[in-house]
């Protein structure tokens, strides 16, 4: 499909207060093998809001370069741009750099530890108490 965009995440919130949103952490965003010579007939971010208060955070996770450099996505012109928040912390590979990212009020580059900590699995969805029960591996 021509001039196709893809979204890695849509998340959305209705309440700014509601402790939900997407954390993806220690991980690898990448084509298939079989996808590597079709990536510049489209677009790839890392993803858009889908209601008002949406939130996702990257944190040092491998972000290959079927990326586009500005890493995110508008869904409906410049909704929810100033409400929602993507946050970016210690991203490795070709499209980690957030220099030529959106300039959105929403947009955060972290740099801090602190900041970022609070949406590691242990503390985001409080993992250490219930994930070990499941057999799902996780570093707290």
């Amino acid at each position: 499909m021509q001039k196709q965009k893809n979204v890695i995440t849509a998340q959305g919130r209705t309440d700014p207060n509601q402790n939900t949103g997407i954390c993806i952490e220690n991980s690898r965003v990448m084509a298939a093998e079989d996808l590597a010579p079709e990536l510049s007939s489209f677009k790839t971010f890392l993803g858009r809001p889908w209601r008002e208060y949406s939130r996702t955070v990257f944190l040092q996770t491998y972000l290959d370069r079927l990326i586009d450099p500005a890493g995110w996505l508008e869904w409906k012109d410049d909704f929810a741009l100033q409400t929602l928040y993507y946050g970016e912390f210690k991203n490795l590979g070709p499209r980690a750099s957030t220099r030529d990212r959106v300039k959105w009020r929403g947009f955060h580059s972290i740099t801090s530890s602190t900041e970022a900590s609070k949406f590691t699995v242990e503390n985001f969805i409080g993992g250490r108490s219930w994930l070990p029960g499941t057999g799902i591996p996780f570093i707290p």
